[in-house]
């Protein structure tokens, strides 16, 4: 995600070096690159205008202070300016009328509303602890009704059912009062996806929002539609009273140009975006952390509470009491390791919130295939007994030919999974012995994150 305007920005900050302040002469060239950048991002022309207008306003006659170079102030300006640009702060739910809380799903055909809806209900519920109820009043797209019914299952949320030949307004009406007596915090309705210029679909829209008078109407848009996605959610707001945006498939999107533009151009604020297919991929949007991932600062916050909500505490706990009487790294901890790092999004999802100096080396390992060797190694341990996963030095030819014949691989892929367990073990003892600042050593420093031959899919 935003890579290629991450990746220009980058190289447009190495340009000042040496000068004591910002001025117009040394900052004109270095605007005229960050225009070009957010133009190529496929950002509106006017918010290029207006953006670089206000960094030009910011920048001039601010001092370089001690160890920074112009480049790094202008980086500062540029920061402080992007965070404004798209919202400033998060923007919450609000949650401030009498329950149920309506949230009034909108968007158009394939922008993922159905998707979002299942995310949201789960977010709700397991971070806002909320009663979740979702409803479906699409009527029009074959098993429309069936995949939220579905996805709500698999958010750990009810489901009010409907049907195909029902009007969308009594579906609605009965969903809130459903609600009502069973006492639910929060009422998702998912929309038919139509087109902005379909008018009738669009006076439908309108007489189910007179209908519910939502707390919460959100547009999900599709990220990867660029400009698009911003003239679309416009066009919308002229007919709905929106209340915030959902950008969908952010990971697909290398430019980037909807997240700077949508809020300046709607004046409505982003508040989720949404990443992939697992119903996990759903993140509140944080303006300050969208600007350090463009301006290649990494995002350190959302990785660690991304962290926070995947890692098991009790098996963390439990290893590192492992450590301290001394029995050791084993397979099984080898495998509940990769475990871990696929809950929180696999090799990807860590990297795209990395800073780019420790992305740029971790990113010399492609993802696709670093979660693929996951998979297969799962596959190899999974095929192993408890015993040997315990004490791996009895695996020897006979237990690999078996081991490789259950996992469905050669016996190659085993010795080298068990070559790549020792090389791990031997950095878990050395954690053992001398901290992280040993381990740190024992992998050459971040270099060695490209090159560590210990983690499946690192080669």
């Amino acid at each position: 995600m935003l890579e290629n305007l991450t990746q220009r920005l980058a190289r447009t900050m190495k340009t000042l070096r040496g000068e004591a302040r910002l001025t117009e002469a040394n900052t004109q060239e270095m605007l005229r690159e960050v225009r070009m950048a957010l133009l190529e991002a496929d950002v509106a022309l006017p918010v290029v205008r207006d953006f670089i207008a206000s960094v030009k306003e910011k920048a001039l006659g601010e001092d370089v202070v001690g160890s920074l170079t112009p480049g790094q102030a202008l980086v500062g300006v540029v920061n402080r300016e992007l965070t404004q640009l798209m919202g400033g702060s998060a923007s919450e739910l609000s949650f401030a009328t009498q329950p149920p809380a309506i949230i009034l799903m909108a968007g158009l055909q394939g922008a993922g509303k159905t998707t979002t809806t299942g995310k949201l209900a789960k977010y709700l519920r397991e971070t806002l602890r909320k009663k979740v109820l979702t409803v479906s009043c699409d009527i029009y797209r074959p098993a429309a009704i069936a995949q939220l019914e579905t996805v709500t299952q698999q958010a750990g949320a009810d489901f009010f059912p409907s049907q195909p030949e029902q009007n969308p307004i009594d579906i609605a009406q009965a969903a809130v009062q459903w609600a009502k007596t069973h006492y639910y915090d929060v009422l998702l309705v998912d929309t038919a996806g139509r087109l902005g210029i379909d008018e009738a679909m669009m006076q439908e829209i309108s007489a189910l929002h007179r209908t519910l008078n939502p707390i919460e109407t959100l547009f999900v848009v599709d990220a990867m539609q660029g400009q698009d996605a911003v003239n679309t959610a416009k066009a919308f707001n002229d007919t709905l009273p929106l209340t915030g945006v959902v950008l969908t498939k952010l990971d697909g999107d290398a430019r980037g140009g909807a997240a700077l533009s949508v809020r300046h151009i709607t004046g409505k604020p982003i508040k989720f975006v949404g990443v992939g297919e697992k119903l996990t991929g759903l993140d509140v949007f944080h303006p300050d952390r969208m600007a350090n991932r463009i301006l290649g600062m990494g995002d350190i916050l959302s990785l660690v509470e991304e962290a926070q909500k995947s890692i098991d505490l009790d098996a963390a706990k439990d290893m590192a009491e492992k450590f301290k009487k001394g029995q050791g790294f084993d397979l099984e901890d080898f495998k509940n390791q990769i475990s871990q790092m696929r809950k929180m999004g696999g090799l990807g999802g860590l990297i795209d919130k990395l800073p780019a100096q420790m992305a740029g080396a971790a990113g010399q390992v492609n993802p696709a295939d670093a979660e693929k060797q996951m998979r297969r190694t799962e596959g190899i341990i999974n095929s192993m007994t408890p015993l040997e996963r315990r004490k791996p030095d009895l695996i020897k030819a006979t237990r690999k030919r078996r081991i490789a014949a259950g996992a469905g691989v050669q016996v190659q892929e085993v010795n080298r999974l068990l070559k790549q367990f020792e090389e791990m073990q031997t950095m878990m003892k050395k954690m053992q012995k001398g901290g992280m600042a040993k381990m740190m050593k024992a992998m050459g420093g971040m270099k060695g994150l490209a090159g560590m031959k210990g983690f499946p899919g690192l080669k």
